[in-house]
């Protein structure tokens, strides 16, 4: 066993073994760690594929053939000595809802610097920037974000002009490598053909418009790279609202838009390990996930501040994580501050922000244009980042208190949508601060 033991802790270390697509994936619970849970795969014939990294070592990606009954198996496994929670590693998808017409701003492609980096005007002075007051909070309260904002996307253009300054060092989830640059999903005769200078707004995909030549949007239409560009566009929202805040991209998701459950509890538990203060998720799903609940219980416990968008169903229902208590929930509203008809909505929401048309940066230099409650999430990250400019000893509750304040809408709408100014007035009110 001790011959075992020193095997499978290396192979962990390295990330050696990698589940395949044709395995079933399981997310493992064993208080005897990886000697308990390498023993028991011994007795069950499955794999031990990788330590999911929460502190305590007692979290594990397990996989078996395709040829396993899941729920059989399952109970197997809860039969053995050491395990104490097993759950079906889900996969999800980033997949929004259609996009609407190209907004006015993502045409004005006029060049300003924005915090010592070239950007577009249209994408600083939008209409969702001004209507939740982003330039007048920065410039009342002399505020433009501190801390680490990690981001569990699809990873970001690590070289785009607006957002290579405020990098921090990333990881790769789908890959198990250093490098969250989602460009890394486009082979290399694509990326010269997406490399050749933006030309006009041009569809890209379901839920995003981009400012891209033809031949671009022709190698991206399709379902390979149907999110495509959604984690740089999120990291582009959190970097609008709080440009001095840092960024840490976690790509948990491919370009296609899917993830495992498990990818996203590695994210989150690394992101804490690795100094994140706010930790933004712009996806959901149900049922909930018991150890992606824990991961977010202990990010909480360290005094990380943790957002999701509510969904895009359209309905009043739980998606999670936005539907935990400690986490803020995000809907969509228009630019007249209604709620946006796919919008999720009901006790699951914290707070909504704009999420119709929202300029962003996208991969490869340029900027694009989405819908969603993936593109309202990031707004409040990027406040959350903005009140721990304030006060570093911000934490979940003081953060969700403090972005309450906001413009009532409707009950539906949870405590109204997102106003920068009133968030961080509040903040410093609560601070003692004039």
């Amino acid at each position: 066993m001790k011959g075992y033991r020193w095997m499978f802790v290396l192979l962990i270390l390295a990330g050696a073994v990698l589940p395949s697509a044709a395995e079933q994936r399981f997310i493992v619970r064993d208080s005897l760690g990886a000697t308990g849970i390498q023993a028991s795969c011994i007795v069950l014939n499955c794999n031990v594929a990788l330590s999911l990294g929460d502190p305590s070592g007692q979290l594990f990606l397990v996989t078996t053939s395709d040829l396993v009954d899941p729920t059989a198996f399952l109970t197997l496994l809860l039969g053995q000595l050491g395990v104490v929670d097993v759950e079906l590693d889900r996969q999800l998808s980033l997949i929004g809802p259609i996009a609407g017409p190209v907004p006015e701003s993502l045409t004005d492609s006029a060049p300003v610097v924005y915090y010592g980096a070239p950007v577009w005007n249209g994408y600083v002075h939008q209409p969702a920037s001004q209507i939740v007051r982003v330039l007048e909070t920065q410039n009342t309260f002399h505020v433009a974000g501190a801390g680490i904002v990690a981001m569990i996307d699809t990873g970001v253009d690590t070289q785009h002009p607006a957002l290579a300054p405020v990098l921090v060092p990333g990881y790769d989830f789908t890959r198990n490598t250093p490098n969250a640059d989602e460009k890394s999903d486009v082979n290399q005769s694509s990326a010269a053909v997406l490399d050749g200078g933006p030309s006009q707004p041009t569809y890209v995909n379901q839920s995003t418009i981009a400012v891209i030549n033809q031949s671009s949007a022709a190698v991206l239409d399709g379902g390979q790279y149907a999110a495509f560009g959604h984690g740089t566009m999120t990291a582009g929202i959190v970097h609008l609202v709080a440009p001095n805040a840092r960024i840490m991209p976690l790509k948990s998701f491919n370009s296609d838009g899917t993830g495992y459950v498990s990818n996203i509890i590695r994210a989150t538990y690394y992101a804490v390990q690795h100094g994140g203060k706010v930790i933004s998720m712009s996806f959901s799903f149900t049922p909930s996930s018991k150890e992606a609940s824990k991961a977010i219980d202990y990010a909480n416990s360290k005094g990380v501040i943790c957002v999701a968008s509510a969904g895009n169903d359209g309905q009043e229902v739980l998606a999670y994580p936005a539907a935990l208590k400690n986490v803020m929930g995000v809907a969509s509203t228009t630019d007249y501050d209604t709620r946006s008809s796919f919008s999720n909505y009901g006790p699951a929401v914290w707070v909504a922000a704009p999420g119709e048309g929202i300029v962003s940066t996208y991969p490869y230099g340029t900027y694009s244009a989405g819908w969603g409650t993936s593109f309202s999430a990031p707004f409040v990250s990027g406040t959350a980042a903005l009140l721990v400019d304030v006060s570093a000893n911000v934490n979940q509750q003081s953060a969700s208190q403090a972005i309450a304040h906001a413009k009532w809408i409707s009950s539906d709408l949870g405590n109204g949508r997102l106003d920068t100014y009133m968030a961080v007035q509040a903040w410093l009110s609560m601070q003692g601060q004039p």
